[in-house]
């Protein structure tokens, strides 16, 4: 039909057909498109003035540059990071879920460390585990109830799991403070008589423990923390050791020595900086009686040793785990190591701190620096009296009050 005057045509175009005729090869081979990808070449990047990237083809991969590259090793890194949190934090409430119910009440802290100081109370007992070799060792029901600071009960209640480490930790707000409790101090024992305060744990657990550090530096524990020895060991050796400075060389044979048949722990330890892993680190710090070392110059045991230096040596042990955790220097080797101590960390304490808290206590041990060791009568000026009733140590309260408040930083 004509449209504005033009007469349309009345048959199809005109046009020639052309048939190509196949190679005698042809149908071994597979079509070739790769033609079909080709594209008109364009001018370079900088001189076109759209800026814009060339289209990718379909089926073309991109190349791998250093850009790139970094990229994905930022993923990969910061998924090792979120592994290791991950596993630091189901540790620690696992760890979390041990704890005695009492002992929970008693404390008077909150979640929220890192903004505010708070005190922790750490404690050991000396209840050797069940598989120790040798004498001693409880069954596994009395020795689960220390480990968890339950109070004696069903057949344990001889009084024989006495605290053997008794620590305060003042931690958050950009403090980490210290103060050791000599186990023999003379104190106030929840319905029992006057006597040693590390007796408490025995009578009634963490709970009679806390308070009667509480009556007897006239302070808050806001947290408990109870050592874990196979815990505590496997973390030191997750960081690969910890260094302490000895001040003098120390020899020492715990439990009958290494060769007692008894699982015991040789110590020989020189005076300066030592490396010892869990085992050796746990030894130390709960030496009681050093033997003489062999050699010229003098030693622990010439010199006198006693629970203000068993104290100090608890505290170069902290020291040493905190130092390896903070050290930038060792942040290769811990984040290689990432998750195994994320997960090995927590372990080393049973403690009412879960996946919230304890990772701030680590970033206020990181934010505190090191303090100088703070033993509560150390000193020829602390007016303590070793000599107390039934082998204790008086501490008079002025000594306590100035500890007190060093401890808080007052």
């Amino acid at each position: 039909m004509p449209t504005d005057g033009e007469q349309q045509p009345s048959g199809p175009p005109e046009y020639k057909v052309y048939r190509s005729r196949k190679g005698r090869l042809s149908g071994l081979r597979s079509p070739d498109l790769s033609g079909l990808r080709e594209r008109t070449p364009r001018a370079p990047k900088w001189w076109r003035r759209d800026k814009q990237p060339e289209p990718e083809l379909p089926g073309r991969r991109k190349r791998w540059t250093a850009k790139r590259a970094l990229k994905w090793v930022g993923i990969a890194a910061l998924g090792w990071i979120l592994l290791s949190f991950l596993a630091f934090a189901v540790s620690a409430q696992l760890q979390s879920f041990k704890l005695s119910g009492e002992a929970k009440d008693a404390l008077h802290g909150n979640p929220f460390l890192l903004p505010s100081a708070q005190t922790i109370l750490v404690l050991g007992t000396d209840a050797r585990p069940p598989d120790t070799k040798g004498t001693g060792a409880p069954s596994q029901k009395c020795f689960e109830q220390q480990a968890h600071g339950d109070a004696p009960h069903d057949g344990c209640e001889d009084g024989q799991f006495r605290a053997d480490t008794l620590m305060l930790i003042r931690a958050g707000g950009g403090a980490f403070r210290k103060l050791s409790i000599p186990r023999d101090s003379y104190a106030e024992i929840p319905g029992q008589n006057p006597q040693k305060i590390n007796a408490a744990f025995a009578f009634g657990g963490a709970k009679a423990q806390i308070e009667a550090v509480e009556n007897f530096l006239d302070v808050e524990i806001d947290h408990v923390a109870i050592v874990d020895f196979t815990g505590f060991e496997d973390l030191i050796d997750a960081v690969g050791g910890v260094k302490v400075d000895v001040p003098h060389k120390l020899c020492a044979d715990i439990s009958g020595g290494a060769g007692g048949g008894q699982g015991g722990v040789t110590l020989r330890l020189h005076k300066g900086e030592n490396t010892l892993d869990g085992e050796k680190a746990l030894a130390y710090s709960r030496v009681r009686e050093p033997s003489e070392c062999p050699g010229p110059g003098k030693s622990a045991y010439s010199l006198g040793y006693n629970d203000f230096d068993r104290a100090q040596a608890q505290q170069r042990v902290i020291n040493g785990i905190k130092d390896r955790l903070t050290d930038p220097l060792r942040l290769p080797y811990n984040f290689i190591h990432g998750p195994i101590i994320g997960w090995d960390a927590p372990k080393a304490f049973v403690s009412d701190m879960g996946f919230l808290t304890m990772p701030q206590l680590i970033l206020s041990a990181a934010i505190g620096g090191s303090g100088p060791t703070d033993v509560l009568c150390a000193g020829a000026h602390s007016g303590c009296n070793p000599d107390g009733p039934d082998g204790a140590v008086e501490v008079p309260e002025a000594t306590r009050r100035r500890a007190v408040d060093r401890l808080l930083g007052n």
